[in-house]
């Protein structure tokens, strides 16, 4: 199972992020290779939350303890 952690910057308020960890059912299946190159179910996911920024993400192995959003 691949984690992606995804820093998330507000719009409205550019120095307000926070690293969440993103759960859908559309990463149930992704490789690390698509992970790192930009998983394509990342932008995707991002069109639900026109309100903040991807500034970052890093691709993990394992899933993670973390609130999804």
């Amino acid at each position: 199972m691949i984690t992606i952690l995804a820093v998330l910057c507000s719009l409205t308020s550019p120095a307000s992020c926070q690293e969440l960890t993103v759960t859908t059912s559309d990463f149930a299946d992704i490789s690390m290779q698509s992970c790192l190159m930009g998983a394509p179910q990342l932008a995707e996911w991002m069109k639900q939350h026109p309100a903040e920024r991807l500034a970052a993400w890093r691709c993990v192995s394992g899933s993670r303890n973390r609130n999804g959003a």
